[in-house]
C-alpha cells in the first residue's frame, strides 16, 4: 500500500500493508515523522491526512474540531446496494466510540457508573480466579512445556471479563466470533464489501443476544451494567433501543479486541527483553509501571480517525470539513520528541503516560479494567513460571493496520524448573 499524498503535501514513499510492516511498523512511522508533521494517503478510506507526531496526536484526540462521528461514509462505501448496510449503521453509528457531545457526555455518564473503582475490586478476585483457571487448563494440557499463549489465555480471559461486567452467565459461544468479525472491518485500512456484511452479521447477532439479555435484566435486575443500562433507559438517559443495544455489543467487541492484543504483545515483549522480565520476577511491585510501559511500547490500537468538523489549518495544510484525519497512536508512542530512547522497552520509565487509552473526552472506559487484567495475568505468569520462554524469535503478528496484536505466541512454560526468577539471561 503506497502513500499517496495531496498535491502540497511532502512525498513520502513506501508501502504500508505488507508483512514487512505489519511485523514491525516503527521505522516506518519513524521516517513520516522526520518527513513533516501531517501527510495524505489515499490508501484509508479512501483517502485520510496522517498525523504520526505526538503532540498532533494528542491534539486530535482532545480537539472538538475533529469530530468522532465518522461512520456513515465508511459503512456507505461498502454497500453493493442502496440500504444493504441499513441495519449495521443503525447500530454502529450509536456506539459511545462514534458519538460527539451531546450524546456522548449523556452516555458516558451512564457507562461510568460500571467501571467505578469499587466495582472494579469487586471484580479483582473474580479475574483471579479465570486466570488460575486457563492457567491451570494448560498445565492439564500442555505438551513438553509448551503451548500457545493467545489462543490459551489472551483471546478467552477478556470475553469472560467483560461477561463479569456485562452480568452475563456464561459466554455464548459465538461471542469472540462475533468481536472477531467487528475487528475484521475496523481494522482494515480499506475494509471489502463482504468484511462489511460479516461485521453487519455478527453486530445484529449481537444485537438479537442482548435483546434477550435485557429482557431478563428488566424482569430481574442485578449490579451489572447491562443492568444498568437497562434503568437508564426507563429513565431517559439511554434514548431507544438501537442506542442502547450499540453500547452493550460495543463494549464487548472493544474489551475483547484490546486487551488481548495488549496480554499478547506484553507477554512477547517482555520475553523478548529476558532482563526486564527477571526484573519483574524479582520485583513484582513494578507491574504496575511495567503495564503502562508495554502499552506505549506496543499500542494494542494502532491508530483512530476523526473527521474534520469544520474547514480548518493544520501545520499550513488545508483540511476540508468532512475529511478523515487518523490519529497514529502506535507512532506517538515512539516520537523520540515525547520519550527518551523510545524505541528501548523500560519497565521503570518515569515518563511512562502513553496515548494507548486514547485522550481527552473519548479516553477509553474500560482503561482501568484493561490494565487489571495485564497485572493480574503478569502476576501470575511470574510466579508460576519465572522461566517461561519465547519458543519463536520471530512473533506472528496480524495483518490489520489499526491494531497490532499477535495471532500466536509459542510459549516453553518452564514448569520443570524451580519456582525462582531465571538467571543469567540478558536483555
Amino acid at each position: 500500500m503506497s502513500v499517496v499524498l495531496r498535491p502540497g503535501a511532502p512525498a513520502l514513499q513506501g508501502s504500508l500493508v505488507t508483512p514487512a510492516f505489519m511485523a514491525n511498523p516503527y521505522p516506518a512511522y519513524r521516517a513520516w515523522q522526520e518527513a513533516g508533521p501531517i501527510h495524505w494517503s489515499d490508501e484509508f478510506f479512501g483517502g485520510a491526512w496522517l498525523v504520526t507526531r505526538h503532540a498532533d496526536v494528542q491534539q486530535v484526540l482532545q480537539d472538538p474540531r475533529f469530530s468522532a462521528q465518522r461512520t456513515g461514509a465508511w459503512v456507505k462505501d461498502r454497500e453493493a446496494a442502496p440500504g444493504e448496510l441499513k441495519g449495521f449503521q443503525a447500530l454502529f453509528a450509536r456506539a459511545l466510540l462514534f458519538l460527539d457531545a451531546p450524546d456522548h457526555p449523556r452516555i458516558r455518564k451512564v457507562l461510568n457508573a460500571g467501571f467505578r473503582p469499587d466495582i472494579l475490586q469487586g471484580l479483582a478476585p473474580h479475574i483471579e480466579q479465570v486466570v488460575t483457571e486457563l492457567l491451570d487448563r494448560v498445565d492439564r494440557v500442555e505438551q513438553a512445556g509448551t503451548f500457545d499463549f493467545i489462543e490459551a489465555v489472551a483471546r478467552p480471559l477478556p470475553v469472560q471479563v467483560m461477561a463479569l461486567v456485562l452480568g452475563i452467565d456464561q459466554p455464548h459461544k459465538d461471542f469472540m466470533a462475533w468481536s472477531e468479525d467487528l475487528a475484521s472491518f475496523i481494522g482494515e485500512a480499506q475494509p471489502t464489501r463482504a468484511q462489511a456484511r460479516s461485521a453487519q452479521a455478527s453486530l445484529l447477532a449481537m444485537g438479537r443476544y442482548f435483546e434477550s439479555l435485557l429482557v431478563l435484566k428488566r424482569k430481574t435486575p442485578g449490579d451489572d451494567l447491562v443492568s444498568r443500562l437497562a434503568q437508564a433507559q426507563s429513565r431517559g438517559e439511554i434514548k431507544g433501543g438501537a442506542e442502547l443495544l450499540a453500547q452493550c455489543a460495543m463494549l464487548l467487541f472493544a474489551g475483547h479486541e484490546t486487551t488481548r492484543h495488549l496480554l499478547g504483545s506484553s507477554v512477547q515483549a517482555l520475553l523478548a527483553h529476558p532482563a526486564q522480565w527477571q526484573r519483574l520476577a524479582r520485583e513484582p511491585e513494578l507491574l504496575p509501571s511495567a503495564v503502562r510501559e508495554l502499552l506505549r511500547f506496543e499500542s494494542p490500537v494502532q491508530y483512530t480517525g476523526r473527521r474534520v468538523a469544520a474547514d480548518m489549518v493544520l501545520h499550513g495544510r488545508q483540511l476540508r470539513r468532512g475529511e478523515l484525519v487518523l490519529a497514529m497512536i502506535g507512532a506517538a508512542g515512539r516520537d523520540p520528541a515525547r520519550y527518551h530512547d523510545p524505541d528501548v522497552l523500560d519497565i521503570e520509565r518515569h515518563q511512562v503516560a502513553s496515548l494507548a487509552f486514547g485522550s481527552g473526552p473519548h479516553v477509553c472506559i474500560g482503561a482501568a479494567l484493561t490494565l487489571m487484567e495485564a497485572r493480574i495475568v503478569l502476576g501470575q505468569l511470574l510466579t508460576r513460571w519465572p522461566g517461561l520462554s519465547l519458543l519463536d524469535a520471530a512473533p506472528r503478528w496480524g495483518d490489520k493496520p489499526a491494531y497490532r496484536g499477535l495471532v500466536a505466541l509459542a510459549l516453553r512454560s518452564g514448569a520443570e524448573c524451580l519456582k525462582s526468577p531465571i538467571s543469567g539471561s540478558t536483555a
